[in-house]
């Protein structure tokens, strides 16, 4: 045994705390308990496995109630991994056809509605850029930021408005038929992710962590993983 402190191994019994054998370092006075370490962080392999159960459907107290680790420290990895990841990802070949859709959640509460706009490449999986917010031109604009540099031959929609305020005239097809792969993306969010199904109890009370749910979810189903947080969540408590 080590003292956390100094790594002194000149250690003695100092009673016990909260139940547990509580010791002293000779050296430098240092008091802790065994289980130290645990009590500091959790190991890498355990982040991985809370974040994976949750981009794979399981709601934060479901994860606590399996792996015993608080919820509040799951939402924080989530929270730290988020932040680690971007909003979108550049195709690996120019895409010849995208398609653009709109995915209704809610944050809050059922009134309160919110909207993810995805887009993807026509011929090869995966999102490749989103954005969240109203159902208004102002928030797609971001999106068609980047989609607009794809330069593709047509863009295949469900028809909304926004749309023809963006799109050239003569790019867009309004076809739910050839809409068959980002309508698949978005089908696929719902049923990971626990508060995007449209009858749970887990909802989304920020965007903000919907933002990061969402960014998690889809680094997961492009690349098989997920980032883990360095930091001991304890100190990111909010």
């Amino acid at each position: 045994m080590q003292c956390p402190e100094c790594q002194s191994t000149h250690i003695n019994k100092n009673g016990h705390k909260k139940g547990k054998q509580n010791y002293i370092c000779v050296r430098c006075k240092r008091q802790f308990v065994n289980d130290y370490q645990s009590q500091r962080g959790y190991s890498e392999e355990v982040k991985r496995e809370c974040l994976k159960m949750y981009v794979n459907g399981m709601g934060f107290r479901a994860i606590e109630r399996v792996k015993n680790v608080h919820h509040t420290t799951i939402i924080n990895w989530v929270k730290q991994a988020g932040e680690l990841l971007p909003n979108c990802y550049a195709p690996e070949t120019t895409p010849a056809v995208g398609e653009l859709d709109e995915l209704q959640t809610f944050v809050g509460s059922k009134k309160n509605k919110t909207w993810l706009w995805t887009a993807v490449d026509h011929f090869k999986p995966g999102i490749l850029g989103w954005v969240l917010g109203d159902h208004s031109a102002k928030t797609f604009e971001p999106l068609w930021e980047i989609v607009s540099k794809w330069n593709c031959y047509f863009y295949v929609t469900d028809g909304w408005k926004v749309y023809p305020m963006f799109v050239p005239e003569g790019d867009q097809i309004i076809s739910k038929t050839y809409m068959t792969r980002v309508e698949g993306e978005n089908t696929r969010l719902r049923h990971y992710l626990a508060r995007l199904k449209r009858k749970t109890l887990c909802y989304s009370k920020s965007s903000q962590m919907l933002e990061y749910s969402i960014k998690l979810l889809i680094h997961y189903l492009k690349f098989g993983d997920v980032p883990i947080p360095n930091q001991n969540p304890r100190n990111h408590f909010r």
